[in-house]
């Protein structure tokens, strides 16, 4: 039986992260993935389709709706999808292509297969061939990631009533879209088949959409995308939904309690995501979960059981690919007798539609809650110079500082190329820094930032230049 410092269980972003750091710091390292390519949700079917689909819509779109304007004229304009749903497949690969290399280049063993807890010490792997491998651990990072989550009613047939999952492979553009769920996942698939053609409808229980983030941010979004062709039906109930051979019926309850169907081709549930850890064992060695499936971890991310530790969507905390990132570099310096450090407030949330959104820290509405005094600026992009050449003016960045200190205590954007932008938020919130820091900066002319420094200014006495 091979013997292994550290075995990794999963090989999402946290679990190649983790493993590839363990590999720099003198672990032997093995890590399992019960699928054919490493990667996991994120690289084969959530965060890098989905932007690649989400880019050559953004094409398309420009290309109906705005060239004309810059002076580019196409006399017939046409859809490939196919072509679109292939482009985005080899982008995949070559992403998880490059996993693979960098678990060669840093000596890391790849174990294709599920695996489950024998005892603290030993794992199992089932092989898609039907046979069965043994290793030995003296440490295991459990990264196995989500799964999506339905309703009661609502069966996910994979044909009409679909996941994310399905609807990177569409062989058609819906005529109509209906999405359960105002949140990211949701948006963004939207948009894409927004921009092809199709009519979205989105059904969302909460009284906005991305209701976990700033209602600013919301409610700037929930405009732009209706001049996108979005229809939006917020406080409704969905109760079940009924694939009619060519056709999907989902049925809702409005606030008022009536009962309304909305009928389309096409059905994406997307609720969000739960815990994946089925039959990894963990009961065999003691591994608690909490009443939502999500393993137990203390302030060094280990479980329960020692020697074992958990990262990612398994865990407390968003599901965010970076998050993961972090908690795997951070439980391997642990191993390794570090003293790493994460911020949890201050790992960012993004939504790729367009305009873009991204956040980070706390919101308007977390700061009134805990009764934090606060000041507010804002800066439109309608009054950027480097917005206006490029026609992107939706959207606004806002600033949220400490009455007394000054220091930025949130950062919330909605607009063109935001999801690179937070950066600097987050680069400036790190070190602690006021308004007053980020508006004494030199941010180069024209630029999207600028609108950051001006958003700092405006919190500061009000002393934006351009609005």
């Amino acid at each position: 039986m091979e013997k292994f410092d550290v075995v990794v269980i999963g090989s999402g972003p946290g679990g190649y992260v983790a493993a590839i750091r363990c590999a720099q710091l003198g672990m032997k390292t093995a890590i399992i993935e019960r699928y054919s390519t490493l990667g996991g949700t994120c690289l084969n079917v959530g965060c890098i389709p989905s932007k690649a689909l989400l880019d050559s819509s953004e094409h398309f779109y420009a290309a109906q709706h705005s060239f004309k304007t810059h002076g580019i004229e196409i006399a017939s304009l046409k859809l490939n999808l196919a072509q679109m749903i292939k482009r985005k497949t080899e982008v995949v690969k070559q992403t998880c292509d490059g996993i693979n290399f960098l678990m060669k280049k840093n000596k890391i063993t790849v174990i294709n297969g599920h695996g489950s807890f024998v005892d603290k010490n030993k794992i199992e792997i089932a092989k898609a061939d039907g046979s069965k491998l043994q290793i030995e651990a003296a440490k295991t990072i459990i990264a196995t990631g989500s799964k999506p989550i339905s309703l009661p009613g609502i069966e996910i047939d994979k044909k009409r009533i679909i996941t994310s999952t399905e609807a990177l492979e569409l062989k058609e553009v819906p005529k109509h879209l209906i999405i359960v769920g105002g949140g990211v996942i949701g948006l963004e698939l939207g948009s894409v088949y927004a921009r092809l053609g199709a009519k979205v409808s989105v059904v969302e229980y909460a009284d906005a959409i991305i209701p976990t983030m700033d209602r600013t941010l919301s409610k700037e979004l929930q405009k732009s995308l209706t001049k996108l062709g979005f229809e939006f039906f917020l406080s409704h109930k969905v109760s079940r939904a009924a694939n009619e051979g060519k056709a999907v019926t989902v049925f809702a309850e409005d606030a008022s309690g009536k009962i309304i169907d909305f009928k389309g081709d096409y059905c994406i549930v997307a609720l969000g995501r739960k815990p994946y850890t089925n039959n990894l064992g963990l009961e065999k060695v003691g591994v608690t979960c909490d009443a939502k499936g999500k393993i137990e971890v203390n302030e060094k991310l280990q479980t329960s059981v020692e020697g074992i530790y958990a990262i990612g969507d398994v865990i407390k905390g968003a599901m965010l690919a970076h998050k993961a990132e972090e908690e795997g570099t951070f439980v391997a310096e642990v191993l390794a007798g570090q003293k790493p450090h994460i911020n949890y407030n201050l790992i960012p949330g993004v939504v790729y539609t367009w305009p873009e959104v991204a956040a980070v820290g706390f919101t308007e509405e977390q700061l009134k809650a805990d009764g934090i005094k606060y000041k507010v600026g804002a800066f439109p992009f309608k009054a950027s110079g480097r917005a206006r050449a490029s026609m992107d003016t939706d959207g606004l960045v806002k600033v949220l500082a400490n009455a007394e200190t000054d220091e930025i205590l949130g950062v919330h954007m909605i607009g063109p190329r935001v999801a690179d932008m937070i950066a600097e938020a987050v680069v400036a919130m790190e070190f602690r820094a006021s308004a007053e820091d980020i508006s004494r900066m030199s941010h180069a002319h024209p630029t999207f930032t600028e609108s950051f420094k001006e958003a700092c200014l405006d919190a500061t006495e009000k002393r934006a230049i351009h609005i």
